[in-house]
């Protein structure tokens, strides 16, 4: 069981807390109410997040979302005097670095950035990729906090930081004066031992980074403070409101979330990134897994996150965006509604494909590709959607299969949380790409995980994983699309069209 759930906080019946979820594209504050019966959410603040250029460099405004998170708690605490606790989860790999009197150097640097552009490389030649995934575990990312840090290696504010925080840690900081990295996130850094769950130092000097920034490791439910006297004035409160630590990397608290009834399950985690996986007992360390690209992130209780990063709903994100900025009304539910109508798998790409990873033209680069490997282009934006959608079902099927294989797990459901579950024909293509039925839902599952470990961490609920899954399921509403079995002849020869790249 998770530290905090061991009678240092007297036992309640219920309690209702307040959950910070950061995403890439936008951020919430929900209000979260557990009991018995279930948990019941309510949404009281969201805004937009994305990136900051400046200059040739893409910033997070780490200011605002901290600014946007305390308009939330204010709100929170409007509604519910007796607020219980604060939990904070946000994306992975990006961080804040703070100098020895605690203040932040410079604004954290974007994921999506080109300042790592042929970084992972370097680093991988000077460590070995058999080193690195044997040590961390990790899938090879061009955006992970290791080649990020190596990249900023020389810059000022590494010559003179004290501390790295992720996102959530950071934010935390600011709320309470106490600093601390949680271990799902930490995971994702490609900086952590994955059988010890501590910091890799071999991996650290071998890179040339000062260890002196790695601070000490929280788990989910540990206590993460409480709210300052200034933060309070600001929240206009007396209260010293706890800050619980929860599974701080998105996916970590979207998996608590997952309805499973038992091991047997696939999950897609479906948002910006699509994170597609098993949940383990322990991690798959083979050279295939390796060559694969798969993660062995750190779950909540000791879970191992088996996954692959497939590039999600950033894509048709992006596609709206340029053709909005084009002038063109391009709304998202009459688009997938003429998606539907087009003629299924007339041509697929490689969503993983890096040419897809920065901001701009997706709509011509989806052309592009489909032009260079000999298929019809698409010609409108019906006709960029399901060339989307289709060649996202198809890295759902992939990773799925790869996934069970590798792990040596036989995978009965796919459970599809997060915002993609209201994506009717992507669940829908999914389910028939990997001939399984697909539940969908919850939406809020980020939120809902989060929620779900500050309530067990105050004694509202007892148990691990299933019995949190459990209580979720009481109020959770699914919807399950059953696949197109006769289909399955079109999209194994759709997948046969697509070699996906993997890193060696």
């Amino acid at each position: 069981m998770s530290a905090g759930t061991d009678g240092r906080r007297p036992r309640r019946t219920a309690a209702t807390v307040a959950a910070v979820d950061l995403g890439a594209a936008s951020g919430r504050v929900m209000l979260g109410e557990v009991d018995g019966d279930g948990v019941r959410l309510t949404e009281l603040h969201r805004f937009d997040n994305g990136g900051v250029r400046i200059g040739a460099t893409l910033h997070w405004d780490a200011l605002r979302l901290y600014a946007q998170t305390l308009t939330g708690l204010r709100a929170a605490l409007a509604r519910r005097a007796d607020l219980a606790s604060i939990g904070i989860d946000s994306w992975a790999v990006d961080f804040g670095l703070l100098d020895s009197t605690g203040a932040l150097l410079a604004n954290p640097v974007h994921y999506r950035d080109r300042r790592t552009d042929g970084v992972a490389e370097q680093v991988v030649a000077r460590l070995g990729a058999e080193r690195l995934y044997r040590t961390t575990g990790v899938q090879q990312l061009p955006f992970n906090t290791l080649f990020q840090l190596v990249a900023g290696a020389a810059s000022p504010a590494m010559a003179v930081a004290d501390q790295l925080l992720m996102i959530p840690d950071l934010i935390a900081y600011w709320l309470t004066g106490q600093a601390g990295t949680e271990v799902t996130n930490a995971s994702t850094t490609q900086l952590l031992e994955v059988r010890t769950r501590r910091w890799a130092t071999d991996v650290i000097t071998g890179a040339g980074l000062p260890q002196r920034i790695f601070g000490p490791l929280r788990q989910p439910g540990d206590a993460a403070g409480e709210l300052t006297g200034e933060v309070r004035a600001e929240l206009g409160t007396d209260r010293a409101v706890p800050v619980t630590t929860v599974g701080s990397h998105d996916t970590a608290s979207a998996v608590v979330a997952v309805p499973a009834t038992d091991e047997s399950f696939a999950y897609i985690s479906c948002g910006t990134w699509s994170l597609v996986g098993l949940e383990l007992a322990a991690p798959v360390l083979s050279a295939a897994s390796r060559v694969a690209n798969f993660s062995n992130e750190a779950g909540v209780d000791g879970t191992v996150r088996y996954l692959r990063n497939v590039m999600g709903l950033w894509l048709l994100q992006e596609c709206l965006r340029h053709w909005r900025a084009q002038g063109r009304p391009v709304e998202l539910a009459k688009v997938l509604a003429d998606a539907a109508g087009v003629r299924p798998l007339a041509a697929v790409i490689d969503p993983d494909d890096p040419v897809f990873l920065p901001p701009g033209d997706v709509p011509g680069r989806v052309a592009h590709r489909c032009a260079a490997s000999g298929q019809p282009v698409p010609d409108s934006p019906a006709s960029v959607v399901r060339c989307v959608l289709d060649s996202l079902a198809l890295a759902h099927r992939a990773a799925v299969r790869e996934a069970a294989q590798l792990a040596g797990r036989t995978v009965t459901v796919i459970h599809l949380v997060g915002g993609g579950a209201r994506n009717e024909l992507l669940c829908q293509l999914t389910a028939d790409a990997c001939g399984l039925p697909v539940v969908a839902g919850p939406v809020e599952a980020t939120a809902l995980g989060n929620v779900l470990v500050q309530a067990r961490a105050l004694g509202v609920v007892d148990g691990g994983l299933s019995e949190l899954r459990g209580l979720l399921r009481r109020r959770c509403r699914l919807r399950t699309y059953r696949p197109d079995l006769t289909a399955a002849p079109a999209w194994a020869a759709a997948a046969a069209r697509i070699q996906a790249p993997r890193s060696g």
